[in-house]
């Protein structure tokens, strides 16, 4: 069995995290990847908080085992939810699209394992500083928002800057990943492109089939312009996207242009007119299996990549 100091921070079984993606990280995926051994994450995307407490309460009732859950800083009411988590008794948050210096004091005092995320040697620096737990270390592969670096540079450099757990995310699909990411310098691996091709994952069966479906190059990234970068499969949408970008749209309009298309992707299965989000991980990604199914191959996988590796020394 693989167990890093990430495991015994968390309290879970595997050094697996599951990424808050905004409405396919909902209760029944959190709980069944913290059932199967990881760390399930609701996402709370831009819900109001009353929404995310009802989501947190049902992970809650599907399972005993810890569980964290995401906020996204640039939505906003940002403290609002995080009052939900607390309130709630959530055991991790984790962060992205922002700093969470100014929230951390709260949700420690309420003890919870604060993990922001981080696309920089810098931030991560600078919030190890600030005192969080620790650290999900996403390169540019990553589906969503993304930052500039790649996970292979990104990681080990992160992992020699700071002294606190670290997380690989960007790119990771299998157990060949994790063993990757443990030989960088991780503690662990968070992914999410590849639950969300799970049985019980709320995604739209398209959303799933469309990154069943997807090869090396089928990722873009747009937005780039208005440094609000974000990596989707290529569809009749992202390519127009992509048109208006370089047309010389200003940046409100280009931001209009993409609302509630994730939603209509994930939710309503609309993979042409909608945002499929997600990482290059998708070249990687060939069935759609349950939680327990993938956590346990991924170990498995991880487990005998690390003893072929092993074996290839010479004494």
């Amino acid at each position: 069995m693989i167990r890093t100091p990430l495991c015994d921070l968390l309290g879970i079984e595997h050094p697996i995290l599951q990424g808050g993606m905004a409405w396919a990280a909902s209760a029944e995926l959190a709980a069944a990847v913290s059932n199967a051994g990881g760390l399930g994450i609701v996402g709370a995307g831009n819900q109001p908080a009353e929404v995310v407490r009802r989501e947190v309460r049902r992970t809650q009732e599907l399972t005993n085992r810890p569980f964290g859950a995401n906020v996204p800083i640039f939505t906003g009411e940002v403290e609002a939810r995080l009052q939900v988590f607390i309130d709630e008794g959530v055991r991790v948050v984790t962060f992205g699209g922002g700093t969470a210096g100014p929230y951390l004091d709260p949700l420690q005092r309420a003890g919870i394992c604060v993990i922001p995320v981080v696309a920089s040697v810098a931030l991560a620096r600078r919030l190890a500083r600030e005192g969080v737990d620790a650290l999900i270390v996403e390169g540019m592969e990553s589906g969503g928002h993304v930052g500039d670096v790649a996970t292979l540079p990104l990681v080990p450099q992160v992992v020699d800057a700071v002294d606190i757990p670290v997380v690989a995310a960007g790119g990771f699909a299998d157990g060949r990943g994790l063993a990757a990411a443990l030989a960088l310098g991780a503690t662990g691996v968070q992914m999410g492109t590849r639950f969300i091709c799970t049985t019980e994952c709320v995604a739209h069966e398209n959303y799933k089939q469309r990154i069943v479906r997807a090869h090396d190059r089928s990722t873009i990234v747009t937005g780039g312009a208005f440094d609000h970068p974000v990596r989707c499969i290529r569809g009749p949408f992202v390519r127009r996207l992509e048109r208006l970008e370089r047309s010389g749209i200003s940046e409100p309009e280009f931001l209009d242009y993409g609302a509630g298309k994730l939603r209509a992707a994930i939710m309503n299965g609309d993979v042409k007119e909608g945002s499929v989000m997600a990482g290059q991980s998708a070249g990687l990604v060939y069935d759609v299996v349950p939680v327990k199914e993938l956590v346990d191959r991924i170990v498995s996988e991880a487990e005998a990549a690390i003893r072929a590796s092993a074996a290839s020394l010479e004494d």
